[in-house]
């Protein structure tokens, strides 16, 4: 549906929101920008050891820290992109810069100089390492990766929400089906990603299997381009950071003065005429913040109503926006320890489906261990539009809600589904280790250990489970930080998911390491040894289902108390005459 409304006053120009016309270019441009980036960077682990010849805990290092540092680069491109640059900009210039990464390793996959020598079986251990040069070569392609990573991530989403129209019924359910079909690419992606094109890549050829990935992003860039006089491109509002500093400084210098009994009419409320980010109500949360917004004599004001000295008296909506930040934070928190639980179904699992029987019922085929992953992807990918097009609309009849459900009520529902994730992986794990230890096994598992009779298919269930739980928690979290952030910070509302996976990541691998250690000499055993039918992986799930269930009991508290943007008990007093009387210095939206 088109969408053509007016925003602001009749001084400024029209805005013309094209809605579901530009989807095409947008949600081309992420399919292809993540088969190409997944594409590539899902099978790194084996082309560095195989090509490149590092040894796996290099590999595995380097490959974590290029993760850590892709996620958290988000911040930095979200900050660029809302501070100096906006979202199209920004888009375009890490799209082009993920082209060119992806271009560099394809070249050290096709040309025999920028990698090692080929190394025959008979010898491994002895190959021949890298050269600087040729480490320093791919490094820049990671690089150039990172930066792309760090715009496209963040923006991608806001920049496709951008083009609907917030204030009118269509664009309100456009913005929500856009998030929806926004993960529902992500998760294509992936699942392409794990088998058509990996299995290029190792049975085929790297330059090929590079290759394809590279096209596909040359595609994302065209496709992007190709809708630039279509979209609605929103203008940066300057440093979105220094307003928050300046609510906390004034606050603090005014820290020991009485609040007014009706802050709303009696707090300094001037409101720029340029501006169009929504007149937030009056919140009686933190209403210590609310200080920076009282007027004493020292306080000067110029002619068209601001304040002199920012650093002294701020907007009472700067001090909304604050309190925005501030109520989401422990949500945010939350989302560190759910994807705990997440993040075992993409690790120890392949290790379970490695000790289990991969063969599939009736055939010799054996699935590969990573692909078992896919279950989880394709949950998630069959339930989007079947929740999106049907559930939806049938819980909006009963509820009247936008989404059916609200977002913290579909939030919690990922997380209650994310521990029982884990009770299930950890009773399979149970059933797999017990026909380890009592029935015939298999032959040796290529890490070591025995191979378990037990089907690789029981695992299906907990996957299953871990994608239903995504499809709720993750893109609920996504739609949450973009709806619930100052509207001057959606681009660091789309860095904050990235950020809850690299604090989860991070957190997982504190956690390991932890349990690993500790009960080395536990009268247990070691419960994560390098054989799992020594060590007890199920203790493992369960302790991050009961630390799952406490952190949904945190989250409950922090819903409960939570107050979403835009209701409070009185509007915000606005000052009409600045806007009758002043036009902006600049549009604020270009089209």
């Amino acid at each position: 549906m088109e969408e053509k409304e007016n925003v602001a006053t009749s001084d400024e120009p029209k805005i013309k929101y094209r809605g579901i016309k530009a989807m095409p270019f947008i949600i081309g441009n992420e399919t292809f920008e993540k088969l190409g980036t997944i594409g590539t960077l899902s099978n790194l682990m084996v082309y560095l050891t195989t090509v490149f010849h590092l040894k796996k805990v290099s590999a595995a290092t380097l490959i974590s820290v290029f993760n850590g540092t892709t996620n958290l680069a988000t911040l930095i491109g979200a900050f660029l992109s809302d501070s100096y640059f906006g979202r199209y900009k920004t888009l375009g210039f890490a799209s082009i810069a993920s082209l060119l990464g992806l271009l560099v390793i394809v070249l050290t996959a096709a040309i025999s100089k920028l990698h090692p020598p080929h190394c025959r079986a008979e010898e491994t251990g002895n190959c021949t390492g890298p050269t600087g040069g040729q480490m320093v070569f791919l490094l820049s392609g990671f690089g150039l990766l990172v930066i792309g990573a760090g715009g496209i991530r963040p923006c991608n989403l806001a920049f496709g929400a951008d083009q609907f129209n917030p204030n009118t019924e269509s664009g309100k359910r456009g913005i929500n089906s856009f998030f929806n079909w926004y993960y529902f690419t992500f998760t294509f992606a992936v699942m392409v990603s794990l088998t058509f094109i990996v299995y290029v890549q190792s049975n085929v050829s790297w330059s090929i299997g590079f290759g394809i990935p590279t096209v596909l992003m040359f595609l994302s860039c065209a496709l992007f381009f190709l809708g630039s006089r279509i979209y609605v491109k929103v203008n940066p509002d300057g440093n979105p950071f220094s307003s928050v500093v300046q609510v906390i400084v004034a606050a603090t210098k005014k820290r020991r003065l009485k609040l007014p009994e009706n802050p709303s009419l009696s707090l300094f409320n001037h409101l720029p005429a340029n501006s169009l980010t929504s007149n937030l109500p009056y919140t009686k949360q933190f209403r210590f913040l609310d200080k920076a917004a009282i007027k004493t004599v020292d306080d000067e004001v110029n002619p068209d109503g601001s304040a002199v000295d920012p650093w002294r008296l701020c907007r009472m909506q700067q001090v909304e926006e604050v309190k925005c930040l501030v109520r989401v934070i422990p949500i945010w928190v939350s989302g560190i320890l759910y994807y705990a639980a997440i993040v075992q179904q993409h690790t120890y699992v392949i290790f379970q489906a490695l000790q289990s029987d991969r063969r599939l019922p009736g055939s010799n085929f054996r699935v590969p261990a990573a692909s078992y992953i896919v279950f989880a992807m394709l949950s998630l990918t069959l339930w989007l539009p079947i929740y999106d097009r049907i559930i939806v609309p049938v819980l909006r009849r009963f509820t009247g809600k936008e989404g059916g459900i609200t977002l913290l009520q579909r939030m919690g529902i990922g997380m209650a589904l994310s521990v029982l994730t884990m009770v299930v992986s950890a009773l399979v794990e149970e059933r797999r280790r017990s026909a380890a230890l009592t029935r015939p096994t298999l032959g040796t598992a290529p890490g070591g250990g025995a191979i378990s009779s037990m089907s690789g298919l029981w695992l299906v269930p907990q996957l299953t489970l871990a994608g239903l739980s995504e499809a709720f928690d993750s893109i609920g979290q996504i739609e949450f930080y973009y709806k619930q952030f100052p509207e001057n910070m959606r681009s660091i509302a789309g860095s904050m998911f990235f950020c809850v996976m690299a604090m989860s990541s991070y957190l997982n691998g504190f956690l390991v390491s932890v349990v690993h250690k500790t009960t080395a000499g536990a009268a247990t055993g070691n419960w994560l040894p390098e054989d799992l039918n020594k060590g007890r992986l199920d203790y493992f799930y369960y302790m991050i289902a009961a630390l799952g269930t406490l952190n949904f009991g945190y989250f409950l508290l922090c819903a409960r108390w939570y107050r979403y943007k835009g209701t409070g008990e009185k509007p915000l007093e606005v000052v009409e005459v600045a806007m009758e009387t002043q036009k902006p210095e600049k549009p604020p939206v270009s089209v």
